[in-house]
């Protein structure tokens, strides 16, 4: 628990430290983003492509795993 702890607090202080460096440079997210090449609407059409992806890959899974754990499940022997 106390490494899961020390991970969040590190993380959040990488980046409170980050985004200070970046305000005192004068630099905003749509110029990172512009340098990179991405649009908000291209960043944004990555981002559906990911969920859409993401929920392909669940919902098709949840069709295999569910019913193999219910059959699993009814079919194990009694513990009594």
């Amino acid at each position: 628990m106390f490494k899961l702890l020390s991970g969040i607090v590190k993380i959040a202080l990488v980046t409170l430290l980050t985004g200070a460096a970046l305000s005192a440079l004068d630099v905003s997210a749509a110029e990172i983003m512009t340098g990179f090449g991405l649009g908000s609407e291209a960043l944004l059409g990555l981002v559906r492509r990911g969920m859409d992806w993401a929920v392909h890959g669940i919902l098709f899974a949840s069709l295999i795993i569910l019913p193999l754990w219910f059959a699993v499940y009814v079919l194990r022997p009694s513990r009594g």
